[in-house]
Parts: C-alpha cells; structure tokens; sequence
C-alpha cells in the first residue's frame, strides 16, 4: 500500500481555473540617478588612478646628479637693519681726506665752564634705606614707606562708582516704595502689622514643632515603602517650614495681596 497521502476529492477541481501570473512592482529608481552620472563624468579623468598607460624613457643624457632634488636655499645676503641708514655713523674719514681749515671762535671755553659750574644747583641726593645689617640700599620712594597715597587729591573721598551704584540703589527703593503705595492705595496689598506677624511666625514655629515631634516619632529603620514615603514627606515639610520661618525673621516689613 502506498504512503501517498492525496487531498479530498471534490467536483469543483473539475472547473477550469485561470492561471495567475505574478506581476513584478516596478523597479526602483533613485531620483539622484542623473546627479550621480553627470558627478561621475565631470570626475572622470584618463589614468587618474593607475597612471598613463605608457611613460616616456628619460633620455640618457638627463641623468640624474647629485644633489639636484635638495631644496635650493636663496643667496646669502649680508645683515642689515631697516632703519641702518637712519641711526649709523658717519664713516670714518680717508687718509686722503683733507680737515677743513681756517675756523676759529672766540669762545673761551674755560670761562664758559667755570660760569656754568658757578651758577648750576646742587643735585639734591635720592633718599635711600639700608636694609641690611651690611648696608645694602635701596631706594626710598620705591620700598612703601613713604605716604604717597594720603596726597592725593581724591584721598579718604568715596570713589565715584560707589557713588553711582548709591544713587541707583536708593533710585530703586524709592520706585518699590512707589509701587507699594499705589497697590495699597488701590486696596490691593496690605501691610503685617506686627501682632499678625509675631502670630504667624509662632504658629510656623508650633507647626514645626509638631513635624519634628513625629519624625523624632519614626522607626530607626525604613524598611517597607510606606515608612520611606512618610519620612520623606515630613522632612520635606520641615525644610519649607523652616525657609518660611527665616523669610519672616529676616524681613520686618511685609506685604500680602487682597484677593
């Protein structure tokens, strides 16, 4: 018996069918096709990659000598200055150079310096101090101790941006003031008195106390997930008390809007 295993027979495989044929989808296409052929024609140059196809012999009598391919450096020239001509010397007089002759003055020179030696003032020696038990000098203006600053015209006088940043700063606060007192006069801000004030820093301190009550309160260990939520929640909510206590503390007047 054979171990061919044959599908149902059924009167409908009798009827004709029509044969499908499998339709290709279009080839694709790149819309950079013709941008990549004419990059390629322009790029394209005979032997750029592996050379000419055949190189000309040298001629034998163009051999190469020595020390032809080394650099060749420029003609060594001597030194000179930009500004040589300027600040040189006049050169030195030949031997066959002949001095001008026939020039007298009558210019006596020896009383000339005696007058000028007479009527000239002394040099006033440069204050010094030693600094060492040998006597080593310095000079005085330079070491510090001589009061320089205290003759100045501006000295012990507020500099002028201290000034400039004054005037700005007290510009400012009258400008704050201003706006406080319009919004009062409008009826939207009020001031703490300070009976309100004291009232309200006693009851965030009370408020604090209470906080730190229950976290004194907690488990030593945080072990489950609640336990952690609720040791996190009160120290966060000590810690936004505690910056409101130090803003009320650090500001004796305060304003709060009228709603």
């Amino acid at each position: 018996m054979s171990d061919t295993i044959y599908p149902p027979e059924s009167i409908y495989n009798l009827i004709p069918r029509e044969e499908e044929k499998h339709v290709k989808p279009p080839r694709y296409m790149s819309k950079f096709r013709e941008q990549v052929k004419l990059e390629k024609e322009v790029n394209k140059a005979t032997s750029k990659t592996m050379g000419p196809a055949k190189v000309d012999v040298p001629s034998p009598q163009k051999y190469l000598l020595k020390h032809s391919k080394e650099p060749k450096l420029p003609e060594k020239k001597p030194f000179k200055y930009e500004d040589d001509e300027l600040h040189s010397k006049p050169a030195i007089p030949a031997r066959t150079d002949k001095p001008l002759m026939g020039l007298h003055t009558n210019k006596n020179f020896i009383k000339t310096n005696a007058v000028e030696n007479i009527m000239a003032v002394p040099k006033k020696p440069q204050p010094v101090y030693a600094y060492t038990k040998k006597g080593d000098k310095e000079l005085l203006e330079k070491s510090g101790l001589v009061p320089k600053y205290i003759k100045k015209k501006d000295y012990g006088q507020t500099p002028e941006y201290l000034l400039q940043r004054r005037e700005e700063v007290k510009k400012a606060q009258e400008e704050y003031d201003n706006y406080v007192k319009e919004r009062m006069r409008e009826g939207a801000m009020k001031q703490l008195s300070d009976n309100e004030r004291h009232n309200i820093l006693q009851a965030l301190k009370k408020n604090w106390d209470d906080l730190h009550h229950q976290y004194q309160g907690l488990s030593v260990v945080t072990d489950t997930a609640p336990k952690k939520y609720r040791k996190e929640r009160l120290e966060q909510e000590m810690k936004q008390l505690e910056k409101d206590i130090e803003l009320i503390e650090r500001h004796k007047t305060i304003y709060i809007a009228n709603n």
